[in-house]
């Protein structure tokens, strides 16, 4: 298991708009010679920010108590929303994807970002509790520049 947080020679990636991301994800498809510097695979990545972008619409079953949503608002919103989110958080299992194909992944990402776009209804965040919709992009398009910062074109 690579330790993310020590990773050298990541993209530098800035997405301003759900459309940048979707753009940047098909054109890495495209490209038969990436390397993926972490642990996941490049399918498995776009699977990942794909159920990331859904659950903004459908809810978590990952919750934090009023307290600890109260201290990660105060604390972290800010930098989670408009500033780079660092690499090697750990996560659950649960949002670890099964390997999944390259087109398998970029096709949920691509309806997951077509649902951001034609929805509306956004439901708690579970660490930072009620967001505005384009707070919830803004967290979703950092999130993705993280993720992607892992695939990298030779």
């Amino acid at each position: 298991m690579i330790n993310t947080k020590t990773v050298e020679g990541r993209r530098q990636v800035s997405y301003q708009s759900l459309d940048d991301l979707q753009s940047d994800a098909e054109r890495i498809a495209d490209n038969k010679n990436v390397t993926t510097l972490g642990n996941w695979s490049q399918g498995q990545i776009y699977e990942h920010l794909a159920r990331a972008l859904d659950t903004s619409i459908d809810g978590s079953d990952m919750s934090f108590p009023a307290p600890a949503r109260w201290m990660m608002s105060l604390l972290m919103k800010k930098k989670f929303l408009y500033k780079e989110i660092p690499a090697g958080f750990k996560v659950s299992g649960k949002v670890v994807p099964d390997e999944t194909s390259v087109e398998q992944g970029l096709d949920s990402l691509r309806r997951a970002i077509d649902r951001q776009q034609q929805e509306s209804k956004r439901v708690m965040h579970p660490g930072f509790g009620r967001l505005t919709n384009e707070e919830w992009e803004a967290f979703h398009l950092r999130h993705a520049e993280m993720h992607m910062s892992f695939l990298v074109e030779q």
